[in-house]
């Protein structure tokens, strides 16, 4: 399975992932400039290196947040969420064509529950998901 996992990661990458982090990445700049929402951007590194190299790694739940990681993903949501859920359909759509591009496809969508609510959630090994 590692191997799969690193072939299709490296398809990924090419097709996808580095657009994806991209797009993480400024998110995740623009917040840390504006000091406030420095949590924000620490997300959207986080999920960036997650959309880089998706295959063999899931999301899961961190019991430990609270009321303010709710408070914060509504803010989200708001502000760059639904962009960066726009940006993984808009990538998804083509790779869905060809089909090499299916499992990519599918592994784009379910990365958008993550780009609309990333607060309280973690990125784990599959093993531990």
């Amino acid at each position: 399975m590692s191997t799969m996992n690193t072939v299709l990661n490296v398809i990924w990458l090419i097709f996808a992932g580095l657009w994806l982090a991209l797009g993480y990445v400024v998110a995740g700049i623009i917040c840390c400039v504006l000091i406030v929402t420095i949590p924000f951007g620490i997300a959207s590194f986080r999920i960036a290196g997650y959309a880089l190299w998706p295959f063999g790694r899931t999301v899961a739940d961190k019991p430990s947040s609270g009321a303010w990681s709710v408070l914060g993903n509504v803010i989200w949501l708001l502000v760059a969420g639904i962009w960066l859920a726009i940006g993984h359909i808009a990538t998804a759509i083509p790779l869905f064509i060809s089909i090499i591009g299916i499992p990519l496809g599918i592994a784009n969508l379910k990365m958008i529950p993550i780009s609309l609510m990333p607060l309280g959630k973690d990125i784990v090994p599959v093993s531990r998901g």
